[in-house]
């Protein structure tokens, strides 16, 4: 079918292959242009491709592709001077270039480093004349393609390998600089077994500063230091900037190199939210400058940007009930943070130069496009690359409604109705719960639930206690009894209480649910929950536990993040064994009763392969219903960015399951 107007209809698994991202906005330095990325998918390659776009701030002229796209083109940055963009291209399989393309000026593209890994941090010196970036450095045995001719890996240390990454032990990432004028082999900086990330240039060009972790016990106390390095002097040891206490990442130097803006975290006590800090530009403590929102300021969305600079005053993102907004706040501490956009969406992308403040952002109905701030404070639209794809398909509108808990908490959910809704009709529902569990279900198009809906189901999400977006306390209201910081009901507690009065309280107000026709599915911490309730409750007919945690004393020695766990629980695994115990879902299974479809991928570190396989074998042995399909060569990442064909394969597994189950 196309994608024209006149052709509406619900939403089907196979539209997944016409989605279209748009994010990563930056502008250029007389604030006139805005170069973005516009990410599709390539069905028939089974993957995806990206290219650079550049639209005008005053929308004088259409937006435009500026890249051809024939593969993955990315991250564009703009050189001091506004004649050339900087961007990561991957073409092919013959590894990664870091490319730079003139503007306005005439002339070819050309590369200015090669590398086999992806270049994951791109920054411009202030001179223009050269690229600092990050990269995984190989370790020789990747010469050899045979793993069986590869010598063993040594391992000493904790989080050796990483999701969706693989091994990390032996492919740390470290800090380089290449010079755009002369053809000379790029410089790396940055030595040792730590990863290095963030990276931001001194406004003299002599210092880089970035995040890592690199004191003696990194990988148990799990602290992350700032640091900064002599851009001249290669090799030599990075000098410390901050005390070895926090989590401190994405550092930012003021214009006029006095201070130093950054994101910080507590890595002992999570959930936590992530707050935004300045230094001066010599190290310290800091300053934290957003605890009066009691907000996360590291969206899971868009929050890899590192605090933008604007005058004395920083601009960051915040998620806030759902919503990913975008806010200001004086960098000398003086007064409150104030927001510059706002409403029911989700802000992915934001940038902020002479005087102009672009982001992209979708809602629950839209796809992400690009805003622009006018003087007025009012933002206008850039684009409307995804309008065909909201227009030509029967997107279905969310309605917010407010659940009471057993305790008496009031719960954020939604409901949405199924495409071809007929009122005095009532329909079979599905309870979504999100993973993490420190994320939050937000107002952007979700193409799980349009899915749903456009298959004839009442959709129903929330954000229950344990979810982002709200207060600290209401994140860490799942920490264990036994923790010693703000101890909760542990996982499973309340947590479950709030899930299950979304669905007593959905059922009560709206007639066109059907009580008696109740599904419920999950991914990560959310294939946690589903197995739980199974185990605790009857009154789901039918569910999907996915990519979950089942068996939490497991999973804190399998994990990628292995050790992790203690945060919430608040002991050790091998010290207290029977407190992972209680909370693991795995300890209830002879009470599940309801038909389970249990889903997970292969190449799943953050919870692996192994979660599922215990899950399978005990319903199984206890003779009860369940179908088990798994994924190969996909990561934990499956249902965002896996290949498109099994992304498709998914939703029509899930669907037949719950057709079959809920007719």
């Amino acid at each position: 079918m196309g994608d024209g107007v006149g052709d509406v209809r619900p939403m089907q698994p196979a539209d997944v292959a016409s989605l279209i991202d748009v994010g990563d906005p930056r502008i250029s330095p007389d604030g006139r242009t805005i170069a973005f990325t516009v990410t599709t998918v390539d069905i028939e390659a089974n993957d995806y491709r990206s290219r650079i776009w550049l639209a005008d701030t005053d929308g004088s002229t259409r937006p435009r592709p500026f890249t051809q796209g024939e593969g993955r083109d990315q991250r564009a940055r703009w050189s001091p001077d506004g004649r050339f963009l900087a961007f990561s291209s991957k073409r092919g399989d013959d590894g990664y270039q870091l490319m730079v393309i003139p503007f306005g000026i005439g002339g070819e593209v050309r590369a200015v480093a090669a590398s086999k890994e992806d270049f994951e941090d791109i920054a411009w010196s202030p001179d223009g004349t050269r690229l600092a970036y990050t990269a995984r450095v190989r370790h020789p045995r990747y010469e050899e393609k045979k793993a069986k001719d590869q010598p063993p890996r040594r391992i000493e240390r904790f989080f050796f390998r990483l999701d969706s990454v693989g091994w990390t032990i032996d492919r740390p990432r470290h800090l380089f600089v290449c010079d755009v004028e002369r053809d000379a082999q790029p410089v790396q900086l940055t030595f040792g077994e730590q990863d290095d990330s963030g990276l931001g240039w001194s406004p003299d060009g002599r210092f880089i500063a970035f995040a890592s972790p690199r004191h003696e016990d990194w990988d148990i106390d799990r602290a992350v230091d700032l640091f900064r390095v002599a851009v001249d002097q290669p090799g030599s040891d990075p000098e410390r900037l901050t005390p070895t206490e926090l989590e401190y990442d994405r550092p930012s130097w003021s214009p006029d190199g006095s201070r130093i803006a950054f994101l910080q975290g507590h890595p002992s006590v999570n959930p936590t939210h992530t707050q935004v800090g300045v230094m001066g530009s010599e190290g310290g403590d800091g300053a934290v400058l957003t605890a009066s929102l009691d907000r996360n300021c590291g969206p899971y969305v868009g929050g890899a940007r590192e605090p933008i600079w604007d005058g004395d005053d920083v601009v960051f993102g915040i998620e806030d009930s759902g919503n990913t907004h975008l806010y200001r706040v004086g960098a000398d501490g003086s007064g409150k943070p104030e927001q510059l956009a706002g409403g029911d969406r989700t802000i992915t992308g934001w940038d902020v130069r002479a005087g102009v403040v672009a982001f992209t952002a979708g809602t629950a109905t839209a796809l992400p496009e690009l805003f622009v701030i006018d003087a007025d404070g009012t933002d206008r639209r850039i684009t409307d690359i995804g309008a065909p794809f909201s227009a030509s398909r029967a997107i279905q509108a969310p309605e917010r409604f407010t659940a009471t808990s057993a305790d008496g908490t009031e719960v954020e959910a939604w409901v949405i109705r199924p495409a071809g809704f007929e009122e005095g009709k009532r329909y079979p529902t599905l309870l979504n719960i999100h993973g993490g569990p420190f994320t939050q279900y937000g107002n952007r198009l979700f193409d799980e639930f349009q899915v749903q809906a456009g298959a004839g189901y009442v959709v129903l999400y929330a954000n229950p206690r344990g979810s982002s977006g709200y207060s600290q306390a209401w994140g860490r209201a799942i920490r264990g009894p036994k923790a010693k910081v703000d101890p909760g009901s542990g996982w499973g507690g309340v947590d479950y209480e709030d899930l299950m009065a979304v669905v007593d309280d959905a059922a009560a107000a709206f007639d066109f649910i059907d009580a008696d026709r109740v599904g419920v599915l999950g991914g990560s911490y959310g294939g946690y929950m589903t197995t739980w309730m199974l185990g605790h409750t009857k009154r789901f007919k039918a569910a999907c536990s996915e990519r979950a945690v089942n068996n939490l004393l497991t999973m804190e020695h399998t994990s990628d993040i292995a050790t992790v766990f203690e945060d919430y629980v608040g002991s050790r695994h091998i010290d207290d064994p029977d407190e992972y115990r209680r909370q693991s879902p795995m300890t209830y299974v002879r009470e599940i009763e309801t038909p389970v479809l249990i889903l997970h991928s292969e190449d799943d570190l953050r919870c692996p392969i192994e979660q599922s396989e215990e899950l399978f074998i005990a319903l199984r042995l206890l003779g009860k219903p369940v179908e088990y399909v798994r994924f190969p060569g996909e990561s934990h990442e499956l249902t965002r960015a896996g290949a498109p064909r099994h992304r498709i394969e998914r939703f029509e597994i899930l669907l037949d399951f719950f057709a079959r189950h809920l007719s």
